[in-house]
């Protein structure tokens, strides 16, 4: 019966297409598709181009000669928000971008979330864990994190963009390591994707340490999970480079972490009236 619904939507074109693209997705997921086979990867290509036209996203390179190929990079994408649905916009299989080889580190506790894990994995995200990150950039691979992480909703606020980053040095420390660029990465829009309401007060906080997971609540469209067609706006900044460093001090780790900072706040003023959020003020927390 179940799939019998599921059918339906998908193929009843009386239906809103966004409805028959979920519908899709939810029926995949329930059946057993090999995360690396073909169909999976057709899946994934679809998924990506279907986010991008939906809000849409455009996307803005400042400066499209400053990425290479065979260079791998750190972007640190904000913000959050309930979900951060201008990365699909960098993903390789969009094709917008200059270079290949993208993944995007999210945190382990999602892939358990019922149906969203499932197409976490299709989509070619992985973890966030320290050992992986070093792992992909070893490989070849340009990693996109969000340095606020799921904590950083926490720090929402109705009318500014609260960026969870004074405390977030890890991702600087292994680009140091490494010798990989940072890239600034700021998405206008995306915290309007949703309705939310966030639990108040210190409790909360400390319990989202411990299950990694925050409790906020959230709508879209008719209260549904879909969000709503709000345009997105992901500008992307100028690397910043660093010197290779297995062993940086403390300090030289502050120093690149506050030219980073700085370069997202650039970002951020420079394009904000472009982007129609004249008004909007970015708060670093």
């Amino acid at each position: 019966m179940l799939l019998q619904l599921y059918l339906f939507m998908v193929l009843n074109w009386n239906c809103n297409l966004h409805v028959r693209v979920f519908a899709l997705i939810l029926l995949f997921t329930v059946l057993p598709l090999n995360k690396n086979g073909l169909l999976a990867q057709k899946l994934s290509r679809f998924i990506s181009k279907h986010v991008c036209s939906y809000f849409p996203i455009t996307l803005h390179l400042e400066d499209h000669e400053a990425f290479h190929p065979n260079q791998s990079y750190v972007f640190g994408y904000e913000p959050h928000s309930v979900f951060p649905f201008g990365i699909f916009a960098l993903l390789d299989n969009i094709g917008f971008m200059p270079i290949s080889k993208m993944r995007f580190l999210v945190s382990s506790a999602s892939f358990y979330i019922p149906f969203l894990g499932q197409v976490w994995r299709w989509l070619g995200f992985t973890s966030v864990a320290k050992k992986n990150l070093i792992s992909l950039l070893a490989s070849g691979h340009s990693c996109i994190i969000v340095p606020g992480g799921n904590r950083e909703t926490l720090f929402m606020e109705h009318g500014s963009e609260n960026v969870y980053l004074k405390e977030r040095r890890g991702f600087v420390r292994i680009a140091m390591e490494m010798g990989h660029p940072l890239v600034p990465v700021f998405c206008f829009g995306q915290t309007n994707t949703y309705k939310w309401w966030k639990v108040p007060g210190k409790l909360v906080q400390n319990l989202t340490r411990f299950i990694k997971i925050n409790p906020i609540l959230f709508w879209g469209i008719f209260g549904s999970p879909i969000p709503f067609k709000n345009p997105l706006y992901v500008v992307v900044g100028r690397p910043i480079h660093v010197n290779k460093n297995p062993k940086p001090t403390t300090e030289q780790v502050a120093k690149v972490h506050s030219e980073f900072v700085e370069a997202l706040q650039n970002l951020f003023e420079k394009h904000k009236a472009r982007a129609g959020c004249t008004t909007l003020e970015l708060k670093i927390v």
